[in-house]
């Protein structure tokens, strides 16, 4: 479809701001001076915005003519003969590994208008992005333009949005049965952010092989119950990995997980050759010890593509109130809807329908305790683990 081009006003951080031209008494001043040229503006200053200084520029953007969606976005000019798309495979401090159509990679930086736009979003390139950007020299280029997100997973980093993937079509909660064990809150952290996001997840519980499976049943059946696939495996054993690689086929999966859980060598049976490095998990303190340092996206031999993550041992939510928790929780749902008062906080009221939920066991407490933890500290700052999730 044809497009148009228009022009906006963005605003920008505030170190790019500018000094605004003094515009009083233009005409009178200009009338009076013997050198009219004494009154153009330095280069560096403006004729517009509030006040002394200011963060708002004009850009010019591209806008799909003839649509009236609210979720179509004005994008940044681009001159397409020039540029190509391509998908982010991995980010490193300024610079990001992008992989064309024809399988070249190239190492790129991002325009500096990108990086100049406020914004919320801890960084404005990330693993799963795709891109238009223009080559520059051998295997390097500059990214121009991202594209609009399908879906994105974030959580809270120092009160900014940390997006850890971007396109993705289903969330792998990867955790383990021991070594380290298993931490169902920290699941239901990831179940929220994943409804939040309405993304599909799955629930995978690796090192399978060093109990009795039998023992993981009760908590298996609560998170199959709300409609979620939990697996149980082994990568030491190659237990149901077949099962899961279908389940990873054609669709973009990132893979999320506590450090030492065992993620990179489950992908390794998944993708045979991917070589992905792995490391014993502390004898210590039964931590595991980060070997992934940042989020990268594998390509799958069957179609689709992975998006392996850092461990994580504390979860920040982002964006999700405490008056829509309920209601991203599966099993609270329900039961919700039939309280009292519309505004309850299915923690103190009377006539909580929640409450009696769990009190005639229909309700299962540990989840219900999770929830009112989760609502008490949606940062997790209570936590006694320290926040490593650093891709």
């Amino acid at each position: 479809m044809a497009k148009k081009k228009r022009q906006i006003r963005v605003e920008f951080r505030k170190k790019y701001e500018s000094k605004t031209r003094d515009e009083a008494d233009l005409t009178r001043r200009y009338q009076n001076s013997g050198n009219p040229e004494e009154l153009d503006a330095p280069n560096r200053e403006r004729v517009s915005g509030k006040g002394q200084w200011t963060r708002r520029r004009t850009i010019t953007v591209d806008e799909v003519s003839g649509k009236s969606d609210a979720n179509d976005k004005p994008q940044l000019g681009l001159d397409k003969e020039s540029a190509l798309q391509g998908l982010v495979l991995r980010v490193h401090g300024l610079e990001s590994i992008v992989l064309d159509k024809q399988g070249r990679q190239y190492r790129c930086a991002t325009r500096r208008l990108l990086k100049s736009m406020a914004t919320d979003q801890r960084h404005i390139v990330v693993a799963g992005d795709q891109v238009h950007f223009r080559p520059e020299g051998e295997n390097q280029g500059m990214i121009l333009r991202v594209e609009p997100r399908r879906s994105e997973l974030a959580r809270s980093s120092r009160d900014r949005r940390h997006v850890f993937a971007a396109n993705v079509d289903q969330l792998l909660i990867v955790t383990s049965a021991a070594e380290p064990g298993i931490k169902p809150n920290l699941i239901d952290r990831l179940l929220t952010t994943a409804e939040h996001s309405r993304v599909d997840a799955c629930i995978c519980i690796n090192k399978c092989d060093l109990i009795d499976p039998a023992t993981l049943q009760p908590l298996v059946g609560t998170y199959t119950q709300m409609g979620y696939r939990v697996l149980m495996l082994s990568a030491q054993e190659n237990w149901n990995t077949g099962i899961l690689r279908k389940l990873m086929q054609d669709r973009y999966t990132v893979v999320l997980g506590q450090s030492g859980v065992g993620k990179s060598s489950l992908l390794n049976v998944i993708e045979p050759g991917l070589k992905q490095r792995v490391q014993a998990v502390s004898s210590e303190n039964d931590k595991g010890k980060h070997t992934t340092t940042t989020a990268e996206v594998f390509p799958l031999q069957n179609g689709g593509a992975m998006i392996d993550t850092p461990g994580v041992r504390q979860f920040q939510l982002w964006d999700i109130s405490t008056e829509e928790l309920a209601s991203l929780y599966r099993d609270l749902r329900p039961f919700a809807s039939r309280c009292h008062f519309p505004n309850c906080t299915h923690v103190h009221e009377k006539g909580c329908a929640v409450k009696d939920a769990v009190a005639d066991y229909r309700l299962d407490v540990r989840r219900y305790e999770s929830y009112v933890q989760m609502r008490d500290d949606p940062l997790g700052e209570s936590s006694e683990t320290v926040d490593e999730f650093d891709g």
